[in-house]
């Protein structure tokens, strides 16, 4: 068995009941050694574990599709949920690709996405149609990744942007922002998550035209209005419509 399981946003008690069960099943645990510390030693403890560093993805797959090959239940830990951005996809083209899929029973259990812990943080900004953007173009050209910022704003998503920045990508972030700015107000809100439900948790919301990118890391996830969402005190809001139609409150 070869399961993806999805850790949440970090903070033990948002771990999906069936990701617990998961991790307490398997036999080996294989991951990013900096999801492998979100897991409690508990649930570790007696198991073999395989970790490396950033961009040891496919290394970390492969491994893991041969401990499920020898009858070992083996599972892939992500954070948030893993098949948003994370591993689940690779693991399924891993065992396409190894001519295994009938061979090697394979499972992704859902659980808490960045964009969710974030935004219940921020307020209620998704409550109405959003597209989430990641800026990292280490895998996605950087012109595609523009594209899809110009139509999501241009469509009024609201939007919520994994990776934001980096040290190798510092200016990206600054693209994206003037790519939206260029068809929504500068008064737009923003909300900025760093950590989002882990040691360090910081929540801070601005407007599209203030917002000072150098305030973001690879941690951070950043959502951006769309032109009805507004501040409702400090948190963000976007209504979802129910105030056409009905006396609200």
């Amino acid at each position: 068995m070869l399961i993806a399981v999805s850790l949440g946003p970090g903070d033990e008690s948002l771990l999906a009941p069936a990701a617990r069960k998961a991790l307490e099943r398997a036999e080996v645990i294989v991951g990013y050694k900096g999801y492998i510390d979100l897991v409690s030693p508990e649930l570790l403890e007696g198991k073999e574990v395989f970790s490396t560093g950033m961009t040891g993805e496919v290394e970390r797959v492969n491994r893991a599709v041969d401990f499920a090959a020898e009858g070992r239940f083996t599972a892939v830990v992500c954070s948030g949920d893993a098949g948003i951005y994370a591993m689940a996809g690779l693991m399924l083209e891993t065992l396409e690709a190894r001519g295994l899929l009938e061979r090697v029973d394979f499972e992704v259990v859902p659980g808490i996405p960045a964009f969710a812990a974030a935004a219940a943080l921020l307020g209620a900004p998704l409550m109405h149609d959003f597209a989430s953007v990641s800026l990292s173009d280490l895998l996605t050209p950087w012109e595609t990744i523009e594209k899809r910022l110009r139509l999501a704003a241009e469509a009024d998503f609201v939007l919520a942007i994994y990776n934001p920045r980096s040290r190798k990508r510092s200016g990206h972030l600054q693209k994206a922002l003037d790519i939206v700015g260029q068809v929504r107000s500068p008064q737009t809100p923003v909300g900025l998550v760093k950590q989002a439900a882990r040691p360090g948790q910081e929540v801070l919301t601005s407007t599209l035209g203030e917002f000072d990118p150098g305030l973001v890391d690879m941690q951070s996830l950043v959502i951006i209005g769309n032109s009805s969402t507004r501040l409702a005190g400090e948190r963000m809001l976007t209504p979802r419509g129910y105030h056409t139609k009905y006396q609200v409150g």
